[in-house]
């Protein structure tokens, strides 16, 4: 026949924390309290009114009122012992889940189901290790305060209730005399979940969010089929996804791995909730009351003991299984406290430990993780930061001789917000490399590690990390074992000039491909322009297609570097990347800062590679310091890999003697496109229209681009020069250089052109003269290491010169060194324009991405 269905409820929400409030205020103000109750009572009144006619509710009703009554004489004496004793604040809380019982009940009355409502403190008997543990903290791993059914005791209330309430409501069709009658419709027993009596006869709760332990309570004492807990998420996640917005809902666990992630924070289950189920095999569904056609996810069966999962002996690196994920879920415990003592060598470290516990126990302290250092037999202990005086208090009452006596160096107390973060997965055990990948993503994301334990059975390890780190350390722990792609968070500066609108054509083009070939995104959540900016809502990213748009639209705000910097700090992404398309002083004057509040840094812009020597070591002692990159390889050569491959010779150990060639797409474009029909001055202005020039012409002529590309190579090289130290022959006089210009960007370049006009006479006698010896015109460079010289000049070559053959908007770079003696090795390519400056970023971009992404091909 119809099988019964037990419905076990919580509080309206809110609820619980409002009659919290009306504990609360009642030692201070009773008026208050009666407000507060007085609220809570009207909320749930006005639902149960709007959900059945007055025939079902008045009685209810009624019935709740002197509930509210009795919360009231109870907390008005609180006045007079001035201080609210645990079993008080359990007492009236429990209340929520009575009244939301009896709601539901009249709901289903109304609608002509079969039901009955069931008062959990009159069948569920508990006994509770710590009777003064109070409520606890929601989503706390103290929270459970040791309470267990008493079995014996509820079984026979349950049967008795069962025997009683349950036949006079109908929802038991066993007959007096032992006959099993049929029931229409499956009936359905609405229970009071959280609420429960203690062993002494007093009302008392499952502690915070312990509806699920009562549901599971309920299940083993009914022989459920099965378990159902219906949330506001679909299922359990692999992370918050409030803190992880890549994290996704796992189909299946085993009941030890929901217990480590409930202990460890997972506020979608309770820590004791899978208990009761375990012995049945219950299976536990955890599901989405807002999606009930996703399947969330099942909880059922053991994971494999360690000696079972040791009997092969076999170890295997995790990440030569393709496609299995060793953890199953990565997550926190907020506010914690780290209790340490310190040098107490003397004593002896058994003795220590002895003692030391103890205390705790004696103290009523939930211990959470455990370390110590047999050395110097020093302990350190993690509990709730709310506990954490009251630790410490103990700890120095029991050390109190040998502190006196400097037998135990010190006792402290961390004064700074910390959290727990942890791995927890079954595939953990005899899988090598899992602890490897955390540590190292977590060191990526420059979290700092202050403890580490693992526990016995291999299925979690968990870190201590300070309050303001955890989401990054959440997301890039994620990110690491690939249960989420690996996801950069950009900010492009300049992102409408013709550079950044090039690197943002070139993102958009390839975003899929990233995903789909490397495995991670770029998520580009804030864009500027030389006098605006817009920031992606609390680190969203933006539409990138709409970059110009954006920009100009009334919500873009004015730039502010330092409001940008504040953005930037408090992004949650362990990969954060500043992409500088401006070639800026005042934004290069950043860089120091940023990196060293972990940003990585590309710059395709020179001024901070080729200016100031002392920024320049500063932003690299920054670099260093903080572990993050600064990639530069665009501000040399475009897209071209000179600077890697100057970097790889270098490391392999290779000298390098000399550098030398062509670092000026302008110039050769210049020289390549000069002859007795194309002036000097023309050839410029093809340079220009096919946007090979800086922004400032003047810079190419007179050799300073050059110089400053020159500047970067040769510190690579460990040369500290800056560019008044390079020999630079300017295509440009004085009076030329010196000229100021007003006007467009457009009318500047006219006038310039129109200027350079009076230099196509002697240029073009230069270029004949070249021309006449078999030679050809190039803008040369010259690095020689062991004299520590640099110079740029036009030269003419003849064809036994590796320039003789440069084309067009190229460059070419010879690196002579002490391997490549008898010819040099060659970097020769286009790069000028927008297009490959861009694709030299977007190549740096992928370095990064690459660094920071696990996949494995």
């Amino acid at each position: 026949g119809p099988i019964p269905t037990m419905a076990i409820v919580s509080a309206r929400a809110g609820m619980t924390d409002q009659l919290v409030a009306v504990v609360s205020s009642a030692l201070q103000d009773i008026t208050q309290a009666e407000t507060e109750l007085s609220k809570a009572l009207e909320g749930q009144l006005s639902i149960l009114k709007e959900l059945a006619p007055p025939s079902i509710t008045a009685e209810i009703e009624e019935q709740m009122k002197k509930d509210a009554q009795d919360i009231l004489s109870v907390v008005q004496s609180l006045r007079m012992i001035r201080s609210v004793p645990p079993s008080v604040m359990e007492v009236v809380t429990g209340f929520g889940e009575i009244w939301s019982a009896q709601t539901l009940y009249a709901y289903l009355k109304n609608k002509g189901v079969k039901c009955a409502w069931l008062d959990a403190r009159d069948v569920l008997i508990v006994k509770s290790e710590n009777a003064n543990a109070g409520l606890g903290e929601k989503g706390s791993s103290s929270s459970t305060g040791g309470v267990v059914p008493l079995w014996e005791e509820t079984g026979k209330k349950m049967e008795e209730w069962w025997n009683g309430e349950g036949k006079r409501e109908g929802v038991n069709a066993v007959m007096d005399d032992g006959e099993v009658g049929t029931l229409d419709e499956a009936p359905i027993v609405i229970a009071t979940g959280f609420v429960a009596t203690s062993s002494e006869g007093v009302p008392t709760t499952l502690k915070r969010s312990g509806s699920d332990y009562s549901a599971t309570i309920f299940a083993k004492l009914c022989s459920a089929a099965r378990v159902t807990m219906w949330k506001n998420t679909d299922g359990v996640y692999t992370a918050d996804p409030r803190r992880v917005p890549e994290a996704f809902s796992i189909a299946s666990l085993k009941y030890d791995e929901a217990m480590e992630l409930a202990y460890f924070g997972a506020q979608v289950l309770h820590p004791s909730a899978m208990v009761p189920c375990i012995d049945g095999n219950i299976p536990v569904y955890v599901r989405n009351i807002f999606n009930p056609s996703f399947a969330g996810t099942v909880i059922q069966g053991r994971c494999a003991s360690l000696s079972e999962v040791n009997k092969d002996g076999k170890v295997v690196n995790w990440r030569s299984k393709k496609g299995e994920i060793p953890i199953k879920g990565i997550t926190s415990v907020d506010r914690v406290s780290l209790l340490t003592l310190e040098g107490a060598s003397v004593i002896g470290g058994a003795e220590v430990a002895e003692r030391f516990m103890g205390s705790m126990a004696d103290a009523g302290i939930d211990v959470l993780m455990v370390t110590q250092a047999s050395s110097e037999s020093s302990i350190t202990v993690v509990v709730p930061e709310n506990q954490g005086k009251k630790a410490l208090g103990a700890l120095q009452s029991t050390f109190e001789l040998e502190l006196s006596r400097s037998n135990v160096n010190s006792i402290s107390l961390t004064d700074v917000p910390m959290a727990i973060v942890a791995i927890v997965g079954e595939g953990m055990a005899m899988n090598s490399g899992v602890s490897a990948s955390f540590m190292s993503a977590l060191a990526k994301a420059n979290v700092n590690i202050r403890v580490i334990a693992q526990g016995s059975s291999e299925r979690q390890v968990a870190v201590v990390v300070e309050g303001k780190d955890v989401s990054r350390a959440l997301r890039s722990a994620h990110m690491a074992f690939t249960l989420s792609q690996t996801m950069l968070s950009v900010v492009i500066l300049g992102g409408t000039g013709k550079l950044g609108s090039a690197l943002i054509r070139q993102l958009n083009a390839q975003r899929d491909s990233l995903a789909k070939n490397l495995n991670f995104g770029v998520c580009v959540n804030a864009i500027a322009s030389s006098s605006k900016m817009i920031l992606g809502k609390n680190g969203a990213c933006l539409a990138t297609t709409r970059a110009g748009d954006m920009l100009e639209a009334d919500d873009a705000q004015d730039l502010d570097m330092e409001a940008l910097t504040a953005a930037l700090e408090a992004d949650v992404n362990p990969h954060r990347v500043i992409i500088d398309c401006t070639n800026s002083e005042s934004v290069a004057d950043h860089y120091e800062e940023w990196m060293s509040k972990g940003v990585n840094v590309i710059s395709p812009g020179r001024k901070a590679g080729a200016g100031s020597l002392e920024r320049y070591n500063a932003i690299r002692e920054a670099q260093r310091a903080n572990a993050v990159e600064w990639q530069y390889e665009s501000s040399v050569g475009s897209a071209l890999p000179i600077l890697t491959t100057l970097r790889d010779l270098m490391q392999t150990g290779d000298e390098v003697q000399m550098l030398r060639g062509c670092l000026s797409g302008t110039m050769a474009y210049i020289f390549h496109t000069m002859d007795e029909k194309t002036s000097f001055s023309e050839a410029v202005r093809q340079a220009v229209e096919q946007d090979f020039t800086e922004n400032d012409i003047k810079e190419d002529l007179a050799g300073y681009d050059a110089a400053l590309k020159i500047v970067i190579l040769a510190r690579e090289l460990g040369l500290n020069i800056s560019v008044e130290d390079v020999e630079v022959e300017s295509l440009l006089p004085e009076e030329l250089r010196n000229k100021e210009y007003t006007g467009t960007k457009e009318e500047v370049n006219a006038a310039i052109l129109e200027d350079l006009k009076s230099l196509d006479e002697p240029m073009m006698e230069r270029w004949k003269e070249a021309k006449s010896d078999d030679r050809l015109l190039r803008y040369k460079f010259v690095i020689d290491v062991p004299n520590g010289k640099c110079k740029c000049s036009l030269e003419a070559v003849d064809n036994s010169d590796t320039l003789y053959r440069l084309r067009n908007n190229e460059n070419l770079v010879a690196f002579e060194t002490s391997r490549y003696t008898t010819s040099p090795l060659i970097v020769k390519g286009a790069a000028a324009g927008p297009e490959l400056s861009a694709a030299g970023m977007f190549a740096d971009l992928l370095r990064l991405g690459r660094a920071f992404s696990t996949f494995q091909t």
